[in-house]
């Protein structure tokens, strides 16, 4: 079924759209949670709140990209359950995705608060605009989907170092790009 087609169903409040939605999208939304968790039953009970989420906020809201859309709301849900895991439970490479960006956008909590948070978002998606297709793919598959170093340098047919020096330097760009966009990091 067409993302379109799911987003009437939403509209009208039909309980079908869920089960679409599944369909369509959860086999990719079950990644990204499993991405942050490494937890088959946590990953799937965050893919059952996405749908509840998507329920509730389209309408008023009606998202251009479904699969977006969803994998966001999947992203939070999973790194608000992570965070409420105990130390010993934790995910290791999730620990590692935060502490990399925490150099470059540490304080994000009042700068959001201070600032638009659209004009952040857009300021991310300049500098997501200006890496190449690869390096772009290899920052979203990083940070966004939260995924491991190797699996990213095997899925891309990289070395492992190399990805690792990748991300270093796409760091270093980004916190340029946001103090040249006047964010303080």
């Amino acid at each position: 079924m067409e993302d379109s087609q799911i987003i009437k169903l939403y509209w009208d409040r039909d309980e079908s759209a869920i089960r679409e939605s599944d369909a369509a999208h959860g086999a990719y939304c079950f990644a990204v949670a499993m991405n942050v968790l490494a937890n088959h039953e946590d990953s799937e009970e965050c893919v059952s709140d996405t749908w509840l989420r998507a329920w509730n906020v389209i309408p008023p809201q009606k998202p251009d990209r479904l699969r977006s859309f969803f994998a966001r709301i999947t992203r939070n849900l999973a790194i608000d359950r992570y965070r409420k895991r105990t130390a010993e439970k934790r995910n290791e490479n999730m620990n590692t995705v935060i502490d990399e960006l925490e150099g470059v956008l540490s304080g994000t909590e009042s700068v959001e608060s201070e600032m638009d948070r659209h004009e952040l978002t857009a300021s991310l998606n300049r500098f997501l605009g200006s890496l190449s297709v690869r390096d772009r793919q290899i920052f979203v598959r990083r940070y966004f989907w939260c995924q491991d170093v190797a699996k990213i340098a095997e899925e891309m047919g990289l070395k492992r170092n190399s990805v690792n020096v990748m991300l270093h330097r796409m760091r270093n760009r980004l916190k340029a790009h946001l103090m040249k966009d006047g964010w303080e990091v």
